[in-house]
């Protein structure tokens, strides 16, 4: 397979890693990581390489949100920071873990199932509610730094944006309605994925030649995500992004087992 035909494809994989940070609020990482370890990365530099395309889909797509008034500043602040610091951590541990990636490419097909299994029961999360029914917040410091810590390390580990566990989190135990879920923490996935940018980048672990493409077709990628999120509820949008998800993450889980295995 020729170099340009590699970029396009990787192209091609960046717009619909950005389209799904745009609907569901995830870095997008669960179609990146297995399109470029498919196309020829190693599986240390599909964790590393796919961390710089968070960053421009991640501003792309939640300034969409913070027009809308979807972006809660304060989630932004706390979680957003405490998961930045942590990232590095995951990204250095993530490079000293045994088995040369695999790992962490078997522990990814695992969130990418499960991110299959979230986006198809869409938004049927139990949310926090008072005596009478009605929907309440919380915003304490202690709680949203908790989950963004948890998000950093998954993100530098995994080279994923922090969002699968974010948005469910947000939804869930913040009390965030799943619009104002997704584009929180689509807001919150590109602060984290700064310094597990870096840190992968000292440790040699990206491949630019898969991770600029990445970042190119993740922009409009995560406009077109953020509009279809915002102006739509489309439930076959879900069942067959789901539907897809889980192929790929049946797919190469079990390639990396056999790699692993072997």
């Amino acid at each position: 397979m020729s170099d340009l035909v590699v970029v396009v494809l990787v192209l091609i994989a960046g717009f619909f890693t950005g389209m799904l940070s745009g609907v569901f609020g995830v870095g997008g990482a669960v179609i990146s990581t297995p399109a470029i370890l498919a196309l020829g990365a190693t599986p240390l530099q599909a964790v590393g390489s796919t961390l710089p395309s968070i960053i421009p889909s991640s501003i792309s797509g939640s300034l969409r949100y913070t027009r809308e008034g979807l972006v809660r500043r304060r989630v932004v602040l706390f979680t957003g920071l405490a998961g930045a610091l942590f990232a590095a951590g995951g990204a250095v541990v993530s490079d000293r873990f045994p088995g040369h990636g695999h790992v962490q490419m078997l522990l990814t097909a695992g969130l990418v199932a499960f991110t299959a299994y979230r986006t198809a029961i869409g938004g049927r999360i139990p949310v926090p509610t008072d005596a009478e029914g009605v929907r309440t917040y919380n915003l304490g410091a202690p709680l949203l730094l908790g989950i963004g810590i948890l998000a950093g390390l998954l993100s530098g580990f995994l080279g994923v944006g922090g969002g699968i566990l974010m948005v469910p989190a947000f939804a869930a135990l913040v009390g965030l309605d799943l619009k104002e879920a997704i584009g929180t923490s689509l807001a919150c996935v590109g602060l984290i994925a700064i310094p597990g940018t870096i840190a992968h980048q000292m440790l040699g672990n990206i491949n630019w030649f898969y991770a600029l493409p990445l970042m190119v077709g993740a922009i409009p990628g995560a406009r077109v995500g953020a509009h279809l999120a915002i102006k739509a509820s489309d439930r076959h949008l879900r069942l067959v992004v789901a539907s897809v998800l889980g192929v790929i993450s049946i797919g190469y889980g079990t390639a990396e087992l056999v790699a692993l295995i072997s």
